[in-house]
């Protein structure tokens, strides 16, 4: 059986390291992002997942790259924007994307991809370890977090007795584009966002790739939230 893994927001961090990953365990890679992916070998589909008419380019280019008969495929549900605002202070219209690319989206690949998809397929979220909590100033991106938990665990229970799997997986502060774009240039902030991890660092991309990768592989991780945070510091 051909494994294929669909990957969101392949150009950078988490989504480049997964691509990476699959790619090097053989699998053949469809990666979806807005700019090119940096990673050999993979198959990229330029769209922008909030502009109008991305459904019918990606169902195009899922009929062209899946094959009629169901394959192993690892949906991973990656792309993600992050806005500052709190929860007495939301620009809505900042809001309604972050809901459209962060649950919208993922819910529509979800239907787009089913019918390719045979025993031992997986549907792979990532979450954060802000879809259990909630800091200040981040009041979007808890919102879409929270429901993107829920949405896995609707997956679960939808999908019983096909062979599908599927897990949020929730980094906790990683060393990608998005989050040092968020904690900005300031040395101490970034020493401080260390020190929330009992490594005192942040994870590297490549070990949630890795993590995802292990979920994929293992059915037995259904319905499963797993933290990947580093043993988070408890405050």
């Amino acid at each position: 059986m051909k494994s294929i893994a669909i990957i969101t927001g392949v150009s950078r961090g988490i989504g480049a390291a997964s691509a990476t990953a699959f790619r090097d365990r053989g699998w053949t890679v469809l990666g979806l992002s807005r700019t090119s992916c940096p990673v050999d070998g993979v198959d990229h589909l330029a769209v922008d997942l909030l502009a109008e008419g991305w459904v019918d380019s990606v169902s195009k280019r899922l009929t062209a790259v899946l094959s009629e008969s169901p394959s192993q495929i690892c949906l991973i549900h990656n792309a993600a924007m992050m806005v500052k605002d709190t929860a007495v202070s939301v620009d809505p219209s900042e809001l309604r994307s972050a809901f459209e690319l962060n649950v919208v989206v993922p819910t529509m690949l979800n239907a787009l991809v089913r019918p390719y998809m045979g025993p031992a397929s997986s549907i792979l979220y990532i979450g954060s370890t802000l879809a259990t909590k909630a800091v200040a100033n981040t009041a979007s991106y808890v919102m879409t977090k929270h429901a993107i938990a829920g949405l896995m665990k609707a997956t679960c229970q939808d999908l019983g007795g096909t062979g599908i799997h599927t897990a949020c997986i929730c980094p906790g502060f990683t060393a990608t584009e998005m989050l040092l774009s968020h904690i900005g240039e300031d040395a101490e902030t970034r020493t401080f966002i260390e020190s929330l991890s009992t490594f005192g660092r942040l994870i590297n991309p490549n070990e949630i790739a890795e993590t995802l990768f292990f979920c994929a592989e293992n059915p037995v991780i259904n319905g499963a939230l797993l933290h990947a945070n580093l043993g988070q510091v408890e405050r």
